[in-house]
């Protein structure tokens, strides 16, 4: 992987994130998990960020993005979340019942203290381990 670079500043700023269906439900597979993995390209490709891997597992969404460092990530997760809540829930009624597809939690990291490859293959490799 290459740095990125701007005007003003050259950059390498890569985040694996990590976010669950309320209640850990387990309501991400079929057309809900292919909707949901181009809604996310989408909203990542509009903060001017890049999908580095991506995957899902039935309750849980492991992603590894790179934004620029000017993102603010809770802003970026919060119209994830936001975009994707609404969107699938919308287009599949099954999410509908309960007041939130989504949990408020998530965890981010900074990909340093791993190699990229060992936490790209993390996310490569969630159907296996799951």
């Amino acid at each position: 992987m290459r740095d990125q670079s701007t005007r003003k500043s050259v950059y390498s700023t890569k985040y694996p994130v990590i976010w669950c269906p309320k209640y850990r439900r387990r309501v991400i597979g079929g057309r809900v998990e292919a909707r949901l993995k181009q809604l996310i390209g989408q909203v990542v490709i509009e903060c001017g960020g890049q999908v580095i891997e991506l995957e899902t597992m039935p309750d849980h969404v492991p992603l590894l993005l790179e934004v620029a460092p000017t993102v603010p990530l809770p802003a970026l997760l919060q119209k994830l979340t936001s975009r994707t809540s609404g969107q699938l829930r919308a287009e599949f009624p099954q999410l509908r019942p309960p007041p939130a597809l989504w949990s408020p939690s998530w965890l981010v990291s900074t990909v340093g203290g791993a190699p990229l490859e060992v936490v790209r293959g993390y996310v490569e490799n969630q159907k296996l381990a799951g």
